[in-house]
């Protein structure tokens, strides 16, 4: 795969999928082989931060004490403090889980917020994760971690040997796409055991489209 085949991929999804009234994500899709993801260290599950964003904003929730909140009001999109309201009530908490795509936490709330939120954030991978940068002790982190967040994509493949990952928007910098695509694929395959011989399809799709090799 290098950077013609992309192109030559991205321009026949243009000419070939039905115009829709809204822009559609760009989809890589990584199929996976000679893979037992039973045992935990061939699964895959890692943070990449991109060089360009995904054409669309990652909302971001934090949940913070006191000394934090001041600052994630002005930065996050929505920041919780009262955990109790939440304890006891397992569909507020799916309802918030479902509404942010990152959720960021004070370091030394940290039990605390893995005992209120940990059964529901946990089994659909939103807690707040270390790997991501997304626990943090200072309000100088907040800024940056917000900004890094919105080229910031989780790449997994636990239960089914498949990678399915936004790495754009059809109306970006096509140039951008085609990198983001090139760094995310090199990072995935130092993640496999063997590398490039644990990948089987590489597809591109749009949201709406059928998928085609690369």
């Amino acid at each position: 795969m290098d950077k013609k085949s992309i192109l030559q991929a991205l321009e026949k999804l243009k000419n070939e999928s039905k115009k829709r009234n809204f822009s559609q994500s760009v989809d890589l899709v990584i199929t996976l082989k000679d893979l037992n993801l039973k045992n935990n260290d061939e699964q895959v599950d890692f943070f990449i931060t991109l060089h360009h964003s995904i054409g669309q904003k990652q909302t971001v929730c934090a949940l913070v004490g006191g000394e934090l909140a001041d600052e994630c009001q002005k930065i996050c999109n929505e920041t919780i403090t009262n955990f109790e309201e939440y304890k006891n009530n397992k569909k507020k908490a799916k309802t918030l889980a479902r509404k942010y795509d990152y959720f960021i936490a004070q370091g030394s709330l940290m039990a605390q917020v893995a005992g209120v939120f940990g059964r529901t954030f946990g089994p659909i991978g939103k807690m707040p994760n270390p790997k991501a940068g997304a626990v943090v002790v200072a309000k100088p982190q907040i800024k940056p971690l917000y900004e890094k967040l919105q080229k910031t994509i989780h790449v997994t493949a636990k239960k089914e040997p498949v990678v399915h990952v936004t790495v754009g928007k059809e109306d970006q910098d096509v140039e951008q796409v085609v990198d983001n695509i090139l760094y995310l694929y090199d990072q995935l395959i130092h993640h496999l055991p063997k590398e490039k011989n644990n990948v089987n399809k590489v597809l591109l799709k749009l949201t709406m489209s059928k998928p085609v090799h690369l």
